[in-house]
């Protein structure tokens, strides 16, 4: 169980470029860089997407792969290490704790992880939850959920 809710905001991106956007504003933040940011939402929904934006923003250069099949791609940017997970695959929560993923999440350093769900409870409380919500053409409701103080600092 999450602790209570900080603050939520809810945002509509008309397109990719709102999306693009919003990566680039929450890059600026000095937070993001050990910030636990949760991607909720349907295939499709845009997490990936969003993933690249905000690691391009971060200045990740050459090709950001989904981790789909990897599980984990880390990068290792100016501002710091950071991992993007993607635990669609599992099936037991026990996989994350034998990945050795603990001793990440428990270290600094940006973590953005896809399907969250999966990991069951042995994930740590998220600093931000993105709920992205697929609407007609490339539009996306989304709704951003701030868990920590640090969270809070990147729905600014």
């Amino acid at each position: 169980m999450h602790p209570p809710i900080l603050e939520t905001r809810s945002e509509h991106w008309p397109d990719e470029a709102a999306c693009a956007a919003r990566a680039q504003a929450m890059a600026e933040r000095e937070a993001l860089r050990d910030a636990f940011i949760e991607l909720q939402g349907p295939l499709g929904a845009g997490k990936t997407t969003f993933a690249r934006h905000l690691l391009r923003a971060l200045g990740a250069s050459g090709r950001i792969k989904s981790p789909s099949y990897a599980v984990v791609e880390p990068y290792e940017l100016t501002r710091g290490a950071a991992w993007h997970f993607d635990f669609y695959r599992f099936t037991d929560e026990r996989e994350w704790e034998d990945a050795g993923f603990r001793d990440i999440f428990a270290g600094p350093g940006l973590k953005l992880v896809e399907w969250p769900q999966n990991a069951g409870e042995t994930l740590p409380v998220p600093d931000l939850r993105m709920e992205l919500v697929p609407l007609e053409d490339d539009q996306r409701a989304v709704q951003l959920s701030a868990y920590t103080e640090r969270g809070l600092e990147l729905l600014r």
